[in-house]
């Protein structure tokens, strides 16, 4: 496989997922926008917790969210990948986020009639569905948004809705110049390492090659953890690739023990480090000793580092890179990165079980 040839990309690539990935800054720019000027009523009474409902594509934006803001919203963030809510969640005093692209998630909407009849307040963030019907039944406050695509490839707007719409309600402060900021360090990325530029200058494209039948494990620290996670993800989806991801400093309290055995996995494995000037103090050196860990242990490693100066930017511009990479390795491996056919065959037994 040539990456420079577009001809495989147009074969393999028939539902435009690359065009998808390449859109990301647009994205941002034009949710920012379209939650800034919805008609959302004020909160009618104080919140002390923010519950996010979501699954796959749906959850990552609020699990970004609630990196991104953990050390200076006042609020605790949790995020609800399942049927039901937490037991605690109980009144007005909590605010239930249901995140639905389709609006027809089946847990989303399940643990979303749960708030209702709890009496929490209520929002939704979807395309339509049932969630919206279900918003507008119960005159819940409803971001409403069309992007024609799958999931995982409206991040911009399942990330950037929710952002504005907790600082829209006055819960989180004005993300207005990050968002901008970010939009602008991935569109100077994409001239890097999109599909035009060649692969002796593409970073994206040279590491896709380093990964072809590797098995990538993903670190990420702090606000980068669930970056991390996206990777793993997007290497699952996209490239139909085995992935998985790790979180720093846990990692350092059990994963690195393991690093040796099997020989035939380590030898096969590429350890991927997701790096920030942003992080603490701490992490950093822990990131060096971590190196020095897989040197020992002779695992391949590769460090990536966030571009741009706040955490947001860093955040999107890995996001954005990592999206490439998985696409470039889904054209290596011979895959369509768009159908998830082990999930709707999931999704189809689900439902004549139901039946």
């Amino acid at each position: 496989m040539n990456l420079d040839d577009p001809t495989f990309f147009d074969e393999l690539d028939p539902s435009g997922m690359l065009g998808r990935i390449g859109e990301l800054p647009q994205q941002c720019r034009a949710a920012w926008e379209l939650v800034r000027g919805a008609d959302l009523p004020p909160l009618c009474d104080e919140v002390r917790h923010v519950v996010v409902l979501g699954l796959g594509g749906s959850a990552i934006g609020g699990a970004l969210l609630q990196g991104l803001v953990a050390e200076e919203c006042g609020v605790p963030i949790t995020i609800v990948r399942g049927y039901t809510l937490p037991a605690f969640v109980h009144g007005s005093e909590y605010l239930v986020v249901g995140c639905s692209y389709s609006g027809n998630t089946e847990e989303t909407l399940t643990a979303f009639g749960e708030g209702l009849e709890r009496g929490a307040q209520m929002a939704a963030i979807t395309t339509g569905g049932k969630l919206a019907v279900l918003a507008q039944e119960n005159k819940v406050p409803l971001v409403r948004f069309d992007y024609p695509s799958m999931p995982r490839t409206a991040l911009g707007y399942s990330f950037t809705l929710l952002l504005g719409l907790l600082s829209r309600l006055d819960l989180l402060r004005d993300y207005a110049e990050d968002v901008e900021e970010a939009a602008r360090v991935m569109e100077a990325w994409q001239v890097e390492i999109g599909p035009d530029a060649p692969i002796s200058r593409n970073a994206a494209k040279s590491l896709a090659t380093r990964l072809v039948n590797r098995l990538p494990v993903v670190y990420g620290a702090g606000f980068l953890s669930t970056v991390a996670n996206r990777w793993k993800t997007q290497f699952n989806e996209n490239s139909k690739h085995w992935a998985f991801f790790e979180a720093l400093p846990e990692l350092h309290h059990n994963a690195v023990v393991g690093l040796g055995i099997p020989q035939s996995v380590r030898d096969q494995t590429v350890v991927l480090m997701l790096r920030s000037r942003l992080d603490y103090a701490r992490v950093q050196v822990r990131w060096d000793v971590t190196e020095e860990l897989l040197r020992r242990e002779k695992v391949a490693a590769e460090t990536l580092w966030g571009r741009g100066e706040s955490k947001l930017a860093h955040m999107l511009s890995l996001i954005h890179f990592g999206d490439y990479v998985s696409f470039y390795l889904a054209m290596l491996n011979g895959a369509n990165p768009s159908p998830v056919e082990a999930i709707t065959f999931l999704k189809r037994r689900l439902a004549e079980a139901s039946a």
